[in-house]
């Protein structure tokens, strides 16, 4: 009953009307870059901070929250249109959603991309409402042990399921834990590597980090490429699922639902393995798997489900325990530090506005983009339209004038191109970013925190193994330390990732 009045007064925040427009603008964002192949919701929301550190907290948050979870939607429908897909977890849509669209069932197969996910990010929103007070009232245990393993968890499961190889992932977590330290250290006031560079005294900009690794890297990297020129397999003559498409998806996207709102859960996984994995799982369950890869209706249905559902709760371990399982969750992470609050358990009780207009206003973003990738599927196709040489430099610009904007520092500005670049040498190094923007996003939160506890324990190590939380997350490392060096799950990894 108390959760019932907490969302109610969440629905009374997001439905203010500064509010709703942000939500709007959010989704028509994420859809936009979901539909254009090479963006993705983890550079846009990037060139995206310095904008949110003027706006009110719930405010900057849903529009963020409605470009990733916007960007699942409008990613489906280039993989079926065109088999081009605009984000990475709608590759595994193209498989069968474009063999749909040859066959003349272009507009069944956007339905029911389209369906899916509606109903999955309506379900998973419902599974994080059910689930917050549980979650507060176990997280309330969990002290500065706890938190220390709980983050070497993150670290751990970041590299175990980060593209490339498992080595380069350490790797880059470890960079990203060195580069968290720079700066001065809170508790003794010392500086830590930074010389005579007195703008580095404060420590590096993440907003410069995040907007280079991500955001410039990733355009440096598209402008390699001739630029891709899809044609539409046909004329889109209804925008409904037949009765025997309905009873085919309904079962796989209740399944895709269904796992994509556990995989969020987990510390790394996201939306893109959700979808792959929903995709296997499909395949597995069905009477005829002959028929995946030609046109199947669950092969669109299932995967759909599964990457919104694990957008949607993969918020859990950001807002209810601090720890980003994701590079888009640490963004997210980021911008909620920018704006002076700590995620974590006592964001329940101390801003409910802030946690339940937040989980209210997924509701409003999954109607919202019902409503504009059916109707407008034709604008958002005529969008592919727009030549990248004339996107790269708009993009450029204001992401300079955002990271200037911050601090009035030109230093910064220099760093976003540092970072730029280390970003753009780390793809042609086939080494995943993503595990050192965690890692520089969490070291500060280890360091805090391991410190604690050995004050707490007069500097002895079995605290993490007295406490019985903090043991039962240890062996969860220890599980996931095992699966790297097992050559059987790298394998599997690895054809996962390049299918």
């Amino acid at each position: 009953m108390e959760s019932l009045s907490a969302l109610a007064g969440g629905f009374s925040a997001a439905l203010g009307i500064h509010n709703l427009l942000f939500c709007l603008l959010g989704c028509l964002l994420g859809t936009l870059i979901g539909v254009l192949p090479g963006i993705g919701p983890l550079a846009t929301i990037a060139m995206l901070l310095p904008i949110t550190f003027a706006m009110d907290p719930l405010t900057s948050l849903i529009m963020l929250a409605g470009i990733y979870y916007g960007a699942q939607y409008g990613g489906s429908t280039t993989a079926i249109l065109l088999n081009l897909p605009g984000e990475t977890s709608s590759v595994v849509t193209c498989l069968d959603g474009y063999q749909m669209a040859k066959k003349g069932r272009a507009g069944s197969a956007l339905a029911i991309a389209a369906l899916s996910s509606f109903f999955a990010g309506c379900v998973a929103t419902l599974f994080i409402a059910l689930l917050a007070p549980s979650l507060a009232a176990f997280s309330m245990q969990v002290r500065s042990p706890e938190y220390v393993v709980l983050i070497a968890l993150g670290l751990v499961a970041s590299v175990v399921l980060s593209r490339g190889s498992p080595l380069k992932a350490v790797a880059m977590a470890l960079l990203g834990l060195l580069l968290g330290t720079l700066g001065t250290d809170v508790t003794s006031g010392e500086t830590r590597f930074v010389e005579d560079v007195l703008p580095l005294y404060d420590g590096l900009s993440f907003v410069a980090l995040a907007l280079g690794l991500f955001g410039l890297a990733e355009l440096l990297s598209n402008l390699e490429h001739p630029e891709a020129s899809g044609t539409l397999v046909g004329k889109i003559s209804r925008l409904w699922p037949s009765a025997d498409e309905f009873r085919q998806a309904w079962k796989a996207a209740l399944r895709g639902t269904g796992l994509g709102s556990l995989m969020g859960l987990l510390p790394g996984s996201g939306a893109a393995v959700a979808s792959f994995t929903s995709y296997v799982v499909e395949k597995r369950f069905a009477r005829d798997p002959s028929r995946f890869g030609y046109g199947a209706v669950e092969g669109v249905a299932g995967p759909e489900a599964a990457n919104n559902a694990a957008a949607q709760t993969s918020f859990i371990p950001l807002l209810m325990l601090g720890i980003p399982g994701t590079a888009t969750m640490a963004l997210m992470m980021g911008a909620m530090m920018m704006q002076g609050i700590a995620p974590g358990s006592a964001i329940v009780t101390t801003n409910p506005t802030l946690f339940w207009g937040l989980i209210a206003s997924m509701w409003i973003g999954n109607l919202m983009l019902l409503v504009i990738n059916l109707p407008m599927i034709g604008l958002w196709v005529k969008m592919l339209s727009v030549p990248y040489r004339i996107l790269f430099p708009s993009i450029l610009l204001f992401s300079c004038i955002g990271v200037y904007s911050l601090n009035a520092s030109s230093f910064d500005v220099w760093m976003l191109a540092v970072f730029a670049a280390a970003g753009y040498g780390l793809r042609k190094l086939d080494c995943d970013a993503a595990p050192l923007l965690i890692a520089f996003i969490l070291g500060p939160l280890l360091e805090e925190h391991l410190r604690r506890a050995l004050v707490i324990s007069r500097g002895s190590p079995m605290i993490f193994i007295e406490r019985p939380i903090a043991l039962g997350l240890i062996i969860c490392v220890a599980i996931l330390i095992v699966l790297i060096v097992l050559p059987s799950f790298r394998a599997k990894r690895e054809e996962a990732f390049h299918e």
